[in-house]
């Protein structure tokens, strides 16, 4: 009887929570057709008279290109170079979507743009390719460098994606990053030092289970390895079972698949094999970014876990398991990928910041400390707040938030070497807070004067 009570609760949790899915798609989709789109270009210098032109134009225009055919880093001087990337995918992995192509996956671009506007200040660019081998997406990013301050790569299918992220990130001199890992790995060490702090878990202690071993769970293991996670202590599983050095189908791949590989070697030392359900028996964090639920994971297995649980299902646009059915299975924390649950462990609390202040010191490249940096900084500012089970994580609505990551990005760009403009603390707070004041105030007043309608 009991076990009766649990399905239905289950079902009825599973029905509610996809019916407000399709609440959110359809007026998704009816706002993106009243706006034909979500994002715009307009100007940004004054024009008093036409002949304004001349100066903006031809002939004036002619001086600021001599001078930057001469000296091409002045391009980030005289342009807008210098605060604008590239939003680029061949839409094969697109937000839980899958491989829906480059024109479907351009909502997505066009909605990352606006976040880079509107939380952190930078001008977003979004370009989708039609193409979808390896080399000719590297050479289509590496051809569009003159025009770009930098690059975010988005929701390419892997193991592709690590091929390019890495070759770019050698090859090209602006910050080259791939959202789906460096992003995610940020906000998820975030999410991840502030849970462990509530439940009194240490990081270096904590047992994990990494649900999915794609693009986000590869580069999260890696960051968070690098910050004191024992490799021992984890337990990684994908859509075949868990992984283990006997996984032949991964070995046979391996040249393709190496991070995977390597996670074959260095984690689960015990050997232990089965699916997902094996996976999470005696573990203190379950971090699933696998398929979009509901049921990939079941409550059952959550019961599982240790005591003082912590589940981040995250994928999208429906988590492996509804928020609530996890806290009812014992879940202490949990967190989801969504703005409508608590504890939106998501890209975009990151990105906005991490690019502000990459940016606003010319950076090259941006490395896995610059992304630590940014998630350390998130997480000091949760808990200068007062972190709790529902607060994990700064939200979108903080943007003092964005403007402390990057200053801190923009710090540790230059303590790694690889930042252009030597800018001290003081002075990299109040660039990013002017910069990310003015776009949103910009967007309150076109509001106000009613040039951007409401529908």
């Amino acid at each position: 009887m009991e076990n009766e009570v649990k399905k239905n609760n289950s079902e009825l949790i599973e029905e509610e929570g996809l019916k407000k899915t399709e609440k959110l798609q359809m007026e998704a989709v009816r706002q993106h057709s009243s706006y034909a789109g979500k994002i715009q270009i307009m100007s940004k210098c004054s024009i008093h008279s036409l002949d304004d032109f001349a100066v903006y134009y031809t002939p004036g225009v002619a001086g600021p290109c001599k001078i930057i055919e001469k000296e091409k880093e002045k391009a980030y001087e005289l342009t807008n170079k210098w605060n604008t990337v590239a939003v680029i995918s061949d839409g094969t992995r697109v937000l839980g979507l899958g491989d829906i192509g480059p024109e479907a996956g351009l909502p997505v671009m066009e909605g990352k743009a606006l976040l880079f506007k509107y939380l952190g200040g930078v001008d977003a660019i979004p370009i989708c390719l039609d193409t979808k081998k390896t080399e000719e997406i590297i050479q289509a990013v590496k051809w569009l460098q003159p025009s770009f301050g930098g690059i975010n790569l988005e929701d390419i299918a892997n193991p592709k994606c690590f091929q390019i992220l890495d070759t770019l990130r050698e090859e090209m001199e602006i910050p080259v990053w791939h959202d789906d890992q460096q992003g995610t790995a940020a906000v998820t060490l975030t999410g991840l030092t502030n849970a462990l702090k509530i439940v009194g878990k240490k990081l270096e202690d904590a047992r994990i289970a990494f649900i999915g071993a794609g693009a986000a769970n590869v580069a999260i293991s890696r960051v968070l390895f690098s910050v004191g996670v024992k490799p021992r202590n984890c337990i990684v599983a994908d859509s075949k079972g868990i992984l283990h050095p006997g996984r032949k189908d991964i070995e046979e791949r391996k040249d393709d698949y190496r991070d995977k590989w390597r996670l074959c070697q260095i984690t689960n030392p015990e050997g232990i094999t089965g699916g997902m359900d094996i996976a999470l028996k005696d573990v203190d964090v379950c971090l699933a970014l696998s398929k979009p639920g509901p049921g990939v994971i079941k409550p059952d297995w959550i019961n599982t876990m240790n005591e003082a649980a912590i589940v981040f299902a995250c994928a999208n646009p429906v988590p492996e398991i509804w928020p609530q059915e996890a806290k009812e299975a014992g879940a202490e924390i949990v967190a989801t990928g969504r703005s409508d649950f608590a504890n939106q462990v998501n890209n975009s609390i990151g990105f906005p910041g991490i690019f502000r202040g990459a940016l606003d010191v010319r950076a090259k490249t941006i490395t896995d400390e610059m992304c630590i940096a940014a998630a350390n900084a998130l997480a000091l500012f949760a808990q200068k707040r007062g972190i709790n089970e529902d607060y994990i994580i700064p939200t979108m609505g903080e943007s003092e938030a964005f403007v402390e990551e990057a200053v801190a990005v923009g710090l540790q760009a230059q303590k790694d070497g690889v930042a252009r403009l030597n800018i001290s603390s003081n002075e990299l707070y109040h660039k990013a807070e002017s910069i990310i004041s003015n776009a949103q105030k910009s967007t309150s007043l076109l509001m106000k004067e009613k040039l951007i309608p409401s529908y």
